[in-house]
């Protein structure tokens, strides 16, 4: 067995043992953990929830949780930075254990899918982090298997997790302040209607994969 496997093996292991991991931990006792903290409250939910979206925690989740300890617009700030971290983590170690595998043993489907990923750059993954087609976490490992360059990854990434983020983050402060739930606060959730819908046409026409 070549080593290119042998590290895709241990990136799918790495991968189950995160998820493991999540499951068995007490994610109910978090928030009082990141409040206890204090002043560092802030630094703490950017790297716990960055360790949980690499261990396939829903998004939206963590984006409410923020949102519940820290506001609508300082919550939505870190759960977009805490998703920028994960989407950086889990990018390039799907780089450095699964790109080498899959470039050797990737069929014409799978070559095709790559260069169509790689052509399509920052417009691709916005569109295809707008939709939800798996984990957040489990789409960054994906990534970095392909020929995308980081720098469009990352770009996409935040132009299409930003909206939600906000979003869920003002969800999640109106659970404790109703009265704090202002128009401004409601805008990233119009921006992220905009950005869904002209992501759509996008796919709409770009979205075949030629032979």
């Amino acid at each position: 067995m070549t080593s290119a496997r042998l590290r895709l093996i241990a990136l799918g292991l790495l991968i189950l043992a995160l998820a493991v991991a999540a499951v068995l931990m007490p994610l109910h006792r978090i928030p009082d953990t990141i409040a206890d903290t204090g002043a560092w409250a802030p630094v703490a939910a950017v790297v716990i929830g960055a360790l949980l979206l690499c261990a396939l925690v829903p998004r939206t989740a963590i984006s409410f949780a923020a949102g519940v300890l820290f506001g609508a617009i300082s919550g939505g700030i870190v759960a977009v930075i805490a998703a920028l971290v994960a989407a950086t983590a889990t990018f390039w170690v799907g780089r450095a254990l699964g790109r080498d595998a899959l470039a050797a043993h990737q069929g014409d489907r799978l070559a095709r899918l790559d260069s169509w990923l790689a052509r399509r750059g920052l417009l691709g993954v916005t569109v295809v982090r707008l939709m939800p087609l798996a984990p957040y976490g489990l789409i960054g490992y994906a990534y970095g298997t392909t020929g995308v360059r980081w720098w469009n990854y990352i770009g996409g990434t935040a132009i299409g997790a930003a909206p939600s983020a906000f979003t869920y983050a003002a969800l999640g402060a109106a659970v404790v302040k109703p009265g704090a739930i202002g128009w401004l606060t409601l805008i990233p959730a119009g921006v992220g209607l905009v950005i869904a819908a002209a992501a759509f046409v996008y796919w709409r026409r770009t979205g075949r994969i030629d032979p």
